[in-house]
């Protein structure tokens, strides 16, 4: 059994598994994960019985994708009782890809005493029924207290199921189920659905699935009107393949849902392992992996969906999403161009361009981004986000009296969002122009969103500034109590602190604001640290 050294400054024999274990363990704090998995890998194969390179080994090996890897931290960890929730998933797709059909419904079983992933049996076993060659679709017992969770996620396999079976009036209803379930336009989920019932020759029913002018879905178009074989796209999914969709699934909801940690991406490898060919498992895992700061595994996820290919679109998308957190930013803006330069692109690919350019500076191209996402809507009905963004890159870009009459075209649409009203009346109040009804504007923001810091530093400097001193300190501190580390909210509640005459209290809140602090913040907080409030030392 590994064991720490008793003491510290130990010597350790640098081929040890100990060694090993603990070069991994530094590596897992730099975030250097291909280190990180590599030690854990030499590790366990020098000391196998170690629970605590086994527990480490497990989870870097999911979040890494080493497959073998994980089934054996998992089969350590499952002799000791030690075994996380999901590694009871991780076991079932195994099961599943060998065709083990007896040890698949053992695992289920196991997984609904277990709990956690209990909902899940209901479609698991209906998928190793169709293994089986004797098809029950999902049976979930509506007196069950996590029926509706089952419910979510039914209706999409028993689709699939009864597609595979040649099935199409089932197929259909529960198509239609499962779309009006999923949030957004589920463009994945359609391209699935479509070669399904293309490749039996439902090919109207197919392309009422792929609305007309979207770029993502427009190869899948093309080729079903043009009657191409659909053998690639159609084949019935296997039950290893409907069980990594579910996982995949619902590691993206989890995900969505707010959750941290990194259950999702788990899931979504646990998919992976399963279906180490589905778009769908790539897709979910390139996105979750990149929002999570694992980044260079989000390309690798990304660049294994073919660009030429149904889901290639998609794919890129999600690469250049990835590009951009690996810092490769020059790649993701040429590539994001490319996409939002594609005949009916959608609006998205033109946000996600102008985004990227906004982080460059490029405010000019970012507003022209902006506005080419809003012409894919009709005449004056796109939505007041597009126009709050365009504003801002506007504003941001010295171009203001454009940015004022974008945003107030915005706030006309969207009165009540805290968001537009916010960066309307503070933009007014950086120039001290309008002070009134820029008041006005951020007391509305923050009526409707009370628990925000960013609109209640808003608010308290529009106080400061136009000579509301009681009122702008206790409002200054609110805002730096919900956002302890943002420079400009402790500069803001600095400069009021000081006009109160709480000197000491003003240099420690202009401390925790250089903290954080860059360029011209920085040289200014630090000369207010040093000197003193003065005017030109005055918060932007």
């Amino acid at each position: 059994m590994l064991m720490l050294p008793a003491a510290a400054g130990a010597s350790l024999d640098p081929a040890s598994a100990l060694h090993a274990y603990m070069r991994g363990r530094l590596a897992d704090g730099e975030g250097a994960s291909g280190v990180a998995l590599s030690s854990y890998r030499q590790a366990l194969g020098q000391d196998p019985a170690s629970l605590a390179v086994a527990r480490r080994s497990y989870f870097q090996a999911l979040i890494s994708g080493d497959r073998l890897l994980a089934l054996k931290s998992a089969a350590i960890l499952e002799s000791d009782g030690q075994l996380p929730r999901d590694g009871t998933l991780l076991q079932i797709g195994d099961a599943l890809g060998r065709k083990d059909w007896p040890s698949a419904r053992r695992l289920v079983d196991r997984l609904v005493e277990e709990g956690n992933f209990a909902f899940l049996a209901p479609i698991i076993r209906s998928w190793i029924s169709v293994g089986e060659g004797r098809h029950a679709p999902p049976a979930i017992d509506h007196n069950d207290r996590f029926a509706s969770l089952a419910r979510r996620y039914a209706d999409e396999h028993l689709a699939l199921q009864a597609l595979g079976k040649g099935d199409l009036e089932t197929g259909q209803s529960a198509i239609n189920r499962a779309l009006a379930l999923r949030i957004g336009e589920a463009a994945e989920m359609r391209l699935l659905f479509a070669g399904q019932l293309a490749a039996r020759g439902a090919r109207t029913q197919a392309l009422d699935l792929l609305p007309a002018r979207e770029a993502d879905l427009a190869q899948a178009r093309a080729d079903i009107t043009r009657g191409k074989s659909l053998s690639q796209w159609g084949k019935p999914l296997t039950p290893a393949q409907g069980f990594a969709r579910l996982v995949a699934r619902l590691g993206a909801d989890i995900a969505t849902d707010g959750s941290t940690g990194t259950l999702g991406i788990r899931l979504a490898r646990i998919a992976g392992f399963a279906d180490p060919d589905g778009p769908a498992v790539h897709l979910i895992a390139a996105n979750l992996l990149t929002r999570a700061g694992h980044a260079e595994y989000g390309v690798d996820e990304a660049r294994r969906i073919a660009p030429a290919g149904w889901y290639g679109a998609l794919g890129q998308e999600e690469l250049v999403e990835a590009l951009a957190a690996s810092n490769r930013r020059g790649e993701a803006i040429a590539l994001a161009r490319a996409l939002a330069a594609a005949p009916d692109a959608e609006a998205e690919r033109h946000v996600q361009l102008g985004r990227l350019l906004a982080d460059e500076k490029d405010y000019a191209g970012a507003a022209d981004a902006f506005r080419a996402a809003q012409a894919r809507y009709p005449e004056n009905a796109a939505p007041w986000m597009l126009l709050l963004f365009e504003g801002s890159a506007l504003e941001q870009g010295a171009r203001w009296t454009e940015a004022r009459a974008v945003l107030e075209r915005a706030a006309r649409i969207a009165p009540d969002e805290p968001a537009v009203l916010n960066y309307l009346g503070y933009a007014q109040i950086e120039r001290r122009q309008n002070m009134t009804a820029a008041l006005d504007l951020l007391k509305r923001a923050s009526a409707l969103k009370p628990d925000d810091a960013s609109i209640t530093d808003s608010l308290g400097w529009a106080q400061f500034v136009t000579g509301n001193l009681d009122a702008a300190v206790p409002m200054l501190e609110r805002a730096a109590a919900g956002a302890p580390a943002d420079v400009t909210i402790n500069e803001h509640l600095g400069d009021a602190l000081w006009s109160a005459g709480r000197r000491y209290e003003a240099r420690y809140a202009w401390r925790a604001a250089a903290v954080f602090a860059e360029g011209e913040a920085a040289d200014r907080l630090a000369a207010k640290a040093k000197e003193g409030m003065k005017p030109e030392y005055a918060a932007r």
